[in-house]
């Protein structure tokens, strides 16, 4: 309806009444009111247009990175790998140094697979995945974790030791047997089978059970000459040795895969022999490149020594963190405070 010349009399009327401060008021009102409203159309249809399919797109990367672990590998144990690529966060993200020593992927803790210099996601994939009845049956079912590069998985490939499954899925343990019986030199030391362990060669000359050999001085021959001791076995107790800076004791063969167990009758260990870090003059490189550090662990101990001084002992490293009592246990015989 139109108004009718009474009510346009009837607001001219009511318009005289207000002041000159007044009207200004209601007509800068009513300008702020129209301009708000232009805005608000003007936000949404910029929206509109810069907001296609793919805005929620960073979201949807995210959980199918959380997801796509899980799924590369249940039911596809035999297809080729497939490449995930990292989401944009990731992308933006330092590349990854690894750090490698023999593990299994199916048992490794999460320590274990930290200090092969995996970031903390990517572990937690691989613990998630095995919590859900998951399994890596072949050293390249672990390349399809995501986020993973070729060139990372090309570098722990060698590392990697499956333990072979039993028919309902656990992994298979050789009994044990005793040093004095004659069948041990068929027995096999390897609590986890190595594909290199025991290679058809020939027949090397064993040691007879009483005789004990120095695990820190030991080269690969006189490693071999020990019953189900073979060339791989040889060469991944040496390397790991070199790593360590030798053995304190002989569970750390527990560490690579080995039955400790079985192989404690044949040792004998010398710690005069280990090589220890001098930990106030060794820099983050060299720290984390031992297996018992990590880069963390590698940088609390340089942020310490340039704001406290040099470090005298373990014990203000347990203030930190990152160093559990284990892990001091453990670096106590592989540091030294000169």
């Amino acid at each position: 309806m139109r108004p009718n010349g009474k009510n346009k009399k009837r607001w001219g009327l009511l318009w005289q009444f207000f002041t000159c401060n007044e009207r200004r008021g209601v007509v800068l009102l009513g300008i702020g009111v129209i301009l708000l409203y232009a805005a608000i159309q003007a936000v949404m249809l910029r929206h509109d247009r810069t907001a296609p399919d793919g805005e929620n797109q960073p979201e949807q990367q995210t959980a199918e990175g959380q997801h796509s672990f899980a799924d590369s590998l249940n039911g596809r144990q035999g297809q080729p790998d497939e490449a995930y690529p990292p989401s944009s966060d990731e992308g933006r993200q330092a590349p990854v140094r690894l750090t490698p020593v023999a593990f299994d992927p199916n048992t490794a803790d999460s320590l274990t697979l930290r200090r092969l210099g995996l970031p903390q996601w990517m572990v937690s994939n691989v613990l998630r995945y095995r919590s859900k009845g998951g399994r890596f049956r072949r050293a390249e079912d672990f390349r399809k974790i995501y986020g993973l590069t070729q060139q990372q998985f090309d570098t722990l490939r060698p590392y990697i030791v499956i333990a072979p499954a039993d028919s309902d899925g656990s992994a298979s343990v050789p009994p044990v047997h005793s040093p004095s019986a004659t069948q041990q030199t068929s027995s096999l030391l390897l609590a986890r089978q190595h594909t290199d362990s025991l290679p058809a060669r020939p027949q090397v000359q064993k040691y007879a059970p009483g005789t004990t050999v120095d695990l820190n001085r030991a080269d690969t021959t006189e490693l071999k000459k020990i019953p189900g001791i073979g060339s791989g076995i040889a060469r991944l107790i040496s390397n790991y040795r070199r790593q360590l800076g030798g053995f304190y004791r002989v569970e750390q063969l527990g560490e690579i895969g080995l039955d400790h167990h079985q192989l404690a009758a044949w040792f004998r260990i010398d710690t005069t022999a280990l090589q220890r870090l001098d930990v106030n003059r060794t820099g983050i490189e060299q720290l984390r490149r031992h297996p018992y550090l990590n880069f963390y662990q590698a940088k609390a101990i340089v942020e310490y020594r340039r704001k406290h001084g040099p470090l005298k002992s373990l014990k203000p490293l347990a203030l930190y963190e990152e160093f559990t009592p284990d892990d001091l246990e453990r670096l106590s015989h592989y540091l030294s405070f000169d």
